[in-house]
């Protein structure tokens, strides 16, 4: 754990270094786009550094609900960009696929790795509206629909009661899991 921790923190120092260095609307697109794969990185890097199969395949299937979640709604809600490129505004794909990781680390693995890795989700909102690609609004929905995901679809490492939810054609309900 210890070398996830090193790693989130040294992307948090280059995460606040970056804004004086990226002038330019291109520079805060790119540090956006460079900081939400470095916090992806995270959330599956951190369980294949711990040989934790289960949390790699949450984090995974926590960033594909996110990020599938805010590409749905960008189809069906035609907001313009600030930059007036297209009509795919809302919500921002970037913040939920980075929050969703985020989430993702803090719901497995606690605070430890939640706070440095959320730093990161919130630089990549922030990049994502100085880069003038979202409206403030496009990154909260993302952060929401994100942070939704990652808490939902994560459970935390080693808990000796899980409760999740199941579904499927014939019906859903709930599954109680207990280790004595």
């Amino acid at each position: 754990m210890r070398i996830g921790m090193t790693v989130l923190m040294c992307g948090c120092v280059m995460a606040a270094a970056s804004p004086g260095e990226a002038r330019s609307l291109h520079h805060w697109d790119q540090a956006s786009s460079v900081t939400a794969d470095a916090i992806a990185a995270l959330a599956l890097g951190v369980p294949l550094i711990k040989s934790d199969e289960a949390g790699m395949a949450q984090a995974g299937l926590s960033m594909v609900a996110g990020t599938g979640t805010a590409f749905a709604l960008k189809s069906l809600v035609h907001e313009r960009r600030p930059d007036g490129s297209d009509r795919h505004s809302f919500p921002s794909g970037h913040s939920s696929f980075s929050f969703a990781a985020a989430a993702s680390l803090e719901n497995r693995y606690g605070w430890q790795a939640g706070l440095p890795a959320f730093a990161l989700a919130s630089f990549v909102g922030v990049a994502r509206v100085e880069a003038k690609r979202h409206h403030w609004y496009d990154v909260a929905a993302g952060a929401v629909i994100g942070s939704a995901s990652g808490f939902l679809l994560t459970h935390r490492a080693n808990r000796p009661v899980d409760i999740s939810a199941w579904g499927g054609g014939s019906g859903g309900g709930l599954a109680l899991t207990a280790r004595f």
